[in-house]
């Protein structure tokens, strides 16, 4: 019974701690932080020679709250009739990563296999949501905020705090997904 006080003690001592990391993040990578937002706002509101957006909102069904960023570098209409993933399900992916200047920090081509196989809800949020509005044979840049992808999280020397990510992407498979009986 004594050592229920002393687990909650150890607890609130971690989350203080917690909480004045991030604090010093938020003041530390201010100017990151901020570079990052307005970046990130600018391709919001970017337009083509024509007047058109160059990247679609793209605001998933479970939270009407949070969107990334999408361009298609295919045309979609000719994937009409594939199928997209779930949540739950696993997907290959050829893919580059990159911060808001261009600088690259991953990249399935570096890896063995170039195909990154994984479950689309063992993702950063931002790839769930993009994840799940393509289609196989889709290949897209995504956008993914700060907010949706590590946030204020320190993930290595490239990605600092409230590091907005760039994706291009392509979701080249489903494996074990039944196809659909017309197929």
């Amino acid at each position: 019974m004594k050592k229920l006080p002393v687990l909650f003690v150890i607890a609130i001592f971690i989350g203080i701690v917690s909480c004045k990391e991030n604090d010093d993040y938020w003041t530390q990578y201010e100017q990151w932080r901020d570079t990052n937002d307005a970046w990130f706002i600018e391709q919001l509101g970017a337009k083509d020679d024509q007047g058109n957006p160059v990247y679609t909102k793209v605001v998933p069904n479970w939270d009407k709250s949070i969107y990334v960023l999408m361009k298609y570098y295919n045309d979609t209409s000719l994937n009409r009739n594939a199928q997209s993933p779930y949540q739950t399900s696993t997907v290959d992916v050829i893919y580059k990563g990159m911060l808001y200047d261009g600088t690259p920090f991953d990249s399935s081509y570096l890896k063995t296999d170039s195909i990154y196989r994984c479950r689309v809800n063992q993702n950063i949020k931002g790839w769930i949501v993009a994840l799940e509005q393509m289609k196989v044979g889709d290949s897209c840049r995504v956008i993914i905020p700060q907010t949706l992808g590590y946030g204020a999280q320190y993930v290595s020397s490239l990605i600092l705090p409230y590091t907005t990510l760039v994706f291009d992407m392509k979701l080249v498979d489903i494996p074990g997904l039944e196809k659909p009986v017309n197929e």
